[in-house]
């Protein structure tokens, strides 16, 4: 069995993503292309975004530290430490309003 720690793994990329040009960085925790299911780590700087991109699979956005806003459709959830949200199955966006680490889960489609 593997065991990881996400509260380490998370302040070790938050502080990759302070340094980093793009306000991000994030770690494939497990599974990967070859698996039906992948989780990521992804830490982010405040003002930091993901643009708007398609969702590969079913997929949850656990929020482990800080705030962020899920957009989809003109409409916006709100997610803070401790939020799970549900990515709908449609183009999206990620926006950081703090300094923030999420753990996103994805089941790809086969």
């Amino acid at each position: 069995m593997d065991s990881i720690s996400l509260s380490g793994l998370a302040r070790e990329h938050l502080e990759q993503a302070r340094e980093a040009h793009s306000g991000r960085s994030g770690h494939t925790v497990h599974g990967g292309q070859h698996h039906v299911l992948r989780q990521t780590l992804i830490a982010m700087r405040a003002g930091a975004a993901l643009d708007e991109h398609e969702s590969p699979g079913e997929a949850t956005l656990q929020v482990l530290q800080g705030r962020v806003r899920l957009v989809a459709g003109g409409e916006g959830q709100d997610g803070a430490t401790g939020d799970l949200l549900v990515i709908p199955d449609a183009r999206h966006s990620l926006q950081v309003e703090e300094d923030s680490v999420v753990l996103l889960t994805v089941a790809k489609r086969p």
